[in-house]
C-alpha cells in the first residue's frame, strides 16, 4: 500500500509511476509517439504493466502500432521485467527503456535509440490542479487517471524499422499516459502536433463516460497548445460543449469557454487494434489510427487565432458511444 507521502508525490508527478504497492486491479501505461521529419514514419510505442485480480494474470507489455500500415503488435513480458520510477518518467520493460530524454528499443519491429533533444512541454501541474485532469486528479476513487507528459518535442536518432534503417532526426514526439483500474466504457480521444502552418501547435482532446458516486457523467478535456499558450476547454473549468456529433466517418465537436471557442472536425479512419485494460485482463478492443485528419478552428473575442488542418492524428473511438452522447 502506498504511503500518504508517496500518494501526494504521485499526484504532483503525473509522468511518474503510480503503481508501487499495487498488487491487483491496476494498470499503467505510457503512450510514446514518434514521427519522422518527412512524416513517412509514424509509430506509437506503449510500455506498461497490468495487475489482474485473484486470477494472477499479471503481465508487463510493450504495444507497438505502425501508424502508416495500421498493423499492431502486443509483446508480453514477465512482470519482473518491469521497473519504473515513482519520481520521474523513467520506465524499463525488459531491454526497452523510456524516459524524458528518449527511448532505447529492442523489439522485433523497432531497434535502436531515439533521443529527445528539446524540453518536454507537459500540461502544467499546480497544487490545486495537478495536470490535465484538474482537481479531478485529486480524487482517489477515479476509475482512470490521465497525464500529459509532453505536447510536443524534437527527436534525433535512427531506428531499425522492420529491418531497415530509418532516421527520426528532425521529427516530432508526443507522450501521454493513463493509470488506474480500467479504461472508460465509452470514450473519444484525438491528438495531433502536426498542424499545418503552426509547427509549434499541439492538440489533445478527449471525452468519456466517467463513473461518479452513484451515477455517471460525460467528462471532457481539450487542450490546444499554441504560440506558448495553453487554451483549455474542460469540464472542471466550466467550459461548455456546444455540439458533439459522431457519425460513421467524422466526429464534429464545438466548445466554448474562458479561452475562446474551438471547433473540431475529425475524420475517422481504420487503424490497428490495441489492447486496453479491463478489470480482469488486457483485451484487444481499441481501434486506433495514426493517419487521421482534424480540422481545427480557434477563435477568441471574435478573432481567429488558428484555422488549420492537422494530420498524422491519433484518433480512438470506443465503446458505448450512444450512451456517451446521451448522458
Amino acid at each position: 500500500m502506498r504511503s500518504l507521502a508517496s500518494y501526494i508525490r504521485g499526484i504532483q508527478n503525473p509522468a511518474a509511476y503510480h503503481g508501487h504497492g499495487k498488487t491487483n486491479n491496476f494498470f499503467e501505461g505510457w503512450y510514446f509517439k514518434i514521427v519522422s521529419e518527412d512524416k513517412s514514419q509514424a509509430w506509437a510505442v506503449i510500455p506498461g504493466i497490468f495487475r489482474g485480480l485473484a486470477s494472477g494474470r499479471d503481465e508487463a507489455f510493450v504495444q507497438v502500432l505502425n501508424g502508416k500500415t495500421g498493423r499492431s503488435w502486443y509483446h508480453v513480458f514477465d512482470p519482473l521485467d518491469f521497473r519504473a520510477s515513482e519520481s520521474e518518467f523513467d520506465v524499463w520493460v525488459g531491454e526497452n527503456h523510456f524516459h524524458s530524454r528518449g527511448a532505447s528499443l529492442n523489439l522485433p519491429q523497432l531497434q535502436g535509440e531515439v533521443k529527445i533533444t528539446s524540453d518536454l512541454i507537459p500540461w502544467p501541474v499546480t497544487l490545486a490542479s495537478p495536470g490535465i485532469m484538474g482537481w479531478y486528479g485529486l480524487v482517489p476513487f477515479m476509475e482512470c487517471f490521465h497525464g500529459l507528459v509532453s505536447f510536443s518535442h524534437h527527436l534525433e536518432g535512427e531506428l531499425t524499422v522492420e529491418g531497415q534503417g530509418v532516421s527520426f532526426s528532425g521529427g516530432k514526439g508526443y507522450i501521454e499516459k493513463d493509470w488506474g483500474k480500467n479504461f472508460p466504457s465509452g470514450y473519444i480521444w484525438m491528438h495531433s502536433n502536426h498542424i499545418a502552418n503552426h509547427p509549434d501547435a499541439s492538440l489533445v482532446a478527449s471525452v468519456a463516460i466517467i463513473p461518479w458516486l452513484n451515477g455517471e457523467f460525460r467528462g471532457f478535456i481539450v487542450g490546444l497548445h499554441h504560440e506558448g499558450r495553453l487554451h483549455r476547454f474542460t469540464t472542471y473549468n466550466r467550459s461548455k460543449e456546444l455540439q458533439l456529433r459522431v457519425d460513421d466517418s467524422h466526429v464534429s465537436w464545438r466548445l466554448a469557454g474562458s479561452d475562446g471557442e474551438l471547433e473540431l472536425k475529425a475524420e475517422r479512419k481504420r487503424g490497428g487494434l490495441l489492447h486496453a485494460p479491463l478489470k480482469d485482463a488486457m483485451h484487444q478492443r481499441v481501434e486506433e489510427s495514426l493517419d487521421g485528419v482534424i480540422e481545427i478552428k480557434l477563435t477568441e473575442n471574435g478573432k481567429i487565432l488558428l484555422d488549420s488542418t492537422a494530420d498524422i492524428a491519433g484518433i480512438e473511438i470506443f465503446g458505448d458511444i450512444e450512451k456517451l452522447l446521451r448522458i
